[in-house]
């Protein structure tokens, strides 16, 4: 049955790989992202230049939607920055940086999306290890981690919050994957999974994991702890 997505940070890394592996699956997929020069619109592929970080402009999508009567099967929040630097050198303006689009762009696109999310939808908030307590964490990375655990409370509430209604909301937690984001901030790092292999996990994931879970941070890792 064809479904319909909504996947944000779609020009490069998981995301990339992730809409352009749903649109080949036959599913209508509206790929967000600041820029969308690498993404080649389709049938079914549907780039949409925006920034979750404007509330404005995520209303101006969401009515969009509501004109085309569009139902949302799932929404992949993977719109996601990192920075890699020395907590004392690490400003307020940083963590507003990191914060606004991880936590509050998240939150925002959420909250505009769900009137036209299914009941028996999919809220998929990809995530990172360094977010969950007691994984290992690395020096540097004081504003992208703490956010990071922000995102995975706030599942946890959410999924409290409309368990009676849908739609069901879970949280990736995904270890090293070998990104363009990652690379910038790990240079020479190497990591043991590729963006096309996560983005594979990911899709399959948001179409069948709301019948085992909700309200779940799931690690996604092949390294401990």
């Amino acid at each position: 049955m064809k479904k319909t997505f909504v996947v944000s940070g779609s020009s490069r890394g998981i995301g990339f790989e992730l809409v352009n592996l749903i649109a080949a699956q036959g599913h209508n997929v509206f790929a967000l992202s600041r820029n969308t020069e690498t993404l080649i619109a389709s049938e079914t592929l549907h780039p949409i230049g925006i920034d979750i970080t404007d509330v404005i402009a995520l209303e101006k999508f969401l009515q969009i939607l509501k004109e085309q009567k569009i139902v949302v099967d799932a929404l992949i929040n993977n719109a996601g920055t990192l920075l890699n630097q020395p907590f004392s050198e690490t400003t307020k303006e940083d963590f507003e940086k990191i914060y606004s689009v991880n936590v509050f762009g998240l939150a925002s696109l959420t909250r505009l999306l769900l009137p036209i999310i299914a009941p028996k939808g999919h809220v998929v908030n990809i995530s990172s290890m360094g977010g969950i307590g007691g994984s290992s964490k690395f020096a540097g990375l004081a504003a992208y981690s703490s956010s990071k655990g922000a995102v995975n409370i706030l599942t946890e509430l959410l999924a409290e919050e409309y368990k009676e209604t849908g739609p069901s909301f879970n949280t990736l937690a995904l270890g090293a994957v070998q990104t363009e984001m990652l690379a910038q901030a790990f240079p020479g790092f190497k990591a043991p999974l590729s963006a096309k292999e996560m983005a594979e996990y990911i899709f399959k994931f948001s179409m069948e994991g709301h019948n085992f879970f909700n309200g779940k941070t799931i690690p996604v890792s092949s390294s401990t702890p």
